[in-house]
């Protein structure tokens, strides 16, 4: 990459580890809110509902942060994206195939382990799509903590890997969640698009245009009954990434700077402390070793996951189809497949939307409390491996 796209990837990593570590806190004050005394106060405020009703937008804060927080954290992932596969490591076909197939791999087997080990399960029909997502923050956080002394392609591939893999999340969430469509509020969504992208053809850069636009855009798609995270990356990837002539910067770099620490710093903390305020009862960690749907999520997340991202890895290496990044050696790759089972955000996300209705409601909160565990097991066992990798590395020097 060019000195400045260097520049940029390595800011963004910065506001993604900070991000990362605000998420964290977040998550620990859910949970230790939701298991306090003041746990009514933490459930009345996630139920209570705002906005107006006669746009069908009386939503409750909990869902706000679902469908709008999330909606700002998958633009910026969309941006990125296609950034990365028009200008930057993965615009290299060899280079850009092996972080989407790992990607692949690290969606298609948790979800045959989960749905497996849970069939039959009331909920597991969609519940097989709650360990298929990595979390980026999350995971790149626990990359700059614990992997300093590992090549810098580590950052790239678990980057690159970790926004295919949420970007087919998020496929999997629109065929998945969408119980019926409404045509006329689809069809104004496409047209909101299409106008975005003439906008982004004509270099249009007023944000008098695209914010209201943007926002248009959401709530046609909310409208339409599919999930309003789907608006944030299709805008993301009708950007315009390239800069023209004279131009210091192009309009994907600009609103990535402008709104990635929104994102990083204040949406995805936000919907992490509304989704991971798990109680954590006797039932609930009780269920962690019997109920299928906790078992399916943790095999998923922990083994499918790892088995997953490595398995193709390796194979599309020794097969030629696709390079390695940079000095990263294979087993620097097992590592990185580790940190891949976090699956801490869009897996809570995934939760909520499919088992939402199943049973009393005991059964999100045991998977979401698989979620958490699994999650910090992957990050535990991924930093320990990680660590030892870099002491290997430094060795070397």
């Amino acid at each position: 990459m060019t000195t400045p796209l260097r520049s940029e990837f390595a800011r963004y990593l910065r506001t993604e580890t900070v991000g990362g570590t605000l998420l964290l806190a977040a998550a620990a004050l859910a949970l230790i809110w939701a298991n306090s005394p003041l746990s009514d106060v933490y459930t009345n405020i996630r139920d209570f509902q705002i906005g107006p009703t006669a746009l069908h937008l009386n939503l409750s804060i909990g869902t706000w942060a679902q469908d709008g927080l999330l909606a700002v954290f998958f633009f910026v992932a969309g941006l990125e994206l296609k950034r990365e596969l028009v200008i930057g490591e993965l615009a290299d076909r060899k280079k850009a195939l092996l972080p989407i197939l790992a990607a692949c791999g690290g969606v298609i087997l948790p979800a045959i382990i989960a749905a497996s080990i849970g069939w039959g399960t009331p909920g597991m029909d969609r519940g097989w799509a709650i360990p298929v997502a990595t979390d980026i923050a999350f995971a790149l956080g626990v990359l700059a903590l614990t992997g300093s002394r590992i090549p810098a392609g580590a950052r790239v591939f678990l980057l690159s890997l970790a926004v295919v893999d949420d970007l087919l999340a998020i496929g999997l969430i629109a065929v998945l969640f969408t119980a019926s469509i409404a045509m006329a509020w689809l069809v104004g969504a496409a047209a909101c698009l299409v106008v975005y992208a003439v906008g982004q053809c004509r270099r249009i850069t007023t944000p008098f245009l695209y914010v209201p636009l943007a926002l248009l855009t959401w709530y046609c798609v909310h409208e339409a009954g599919i999930h309003a995270t789907i608006a944030g990356v299709a805008l993301g990837l009708l950007t315009r990434v390239r800069a023209d002539p004279g131009e210091d910067t192009a309009p994907a770099a600009r609103l990535e700077h402008r709104i990635q620490p929104l994102s990083a710093g204040l949406c995805v903390p936000l919907f992490a402390l509304f989704a991971s305020g798990v109680p954590l009862g006797a039932d609930v960690l009780g269920g962690l070793l019997t109920d299928p749907i906790a078992q399916s999520v943790m095999a998923g997340l922990l083994i499918g996951k790892t088995v997953g991202i490595f398995g193709i890895s390796w194979l599309s290496i020794r097969l030629g189809i696709a390079t390695k990044p940079g000095s990263l050696e294979i087993r620097d790759l097992f590592a990185l497949s580790v940190l891949g089972g976090i699956g801490f955000t869009v897996s809570l996300l995934v939760a909520d939307l499919a088992l939402a209705g199943i049973g009393d409601g005991s059964e999100a909160e045991t998977a979401k409390a698989a979620v958490l565990v699994t999650s910090l097991a992957a990050s535990l066992i991924g930093s320990a491996l990680l660590l030892r990798r870099g002491r290997v590395h430094a060795a070397r020097l």
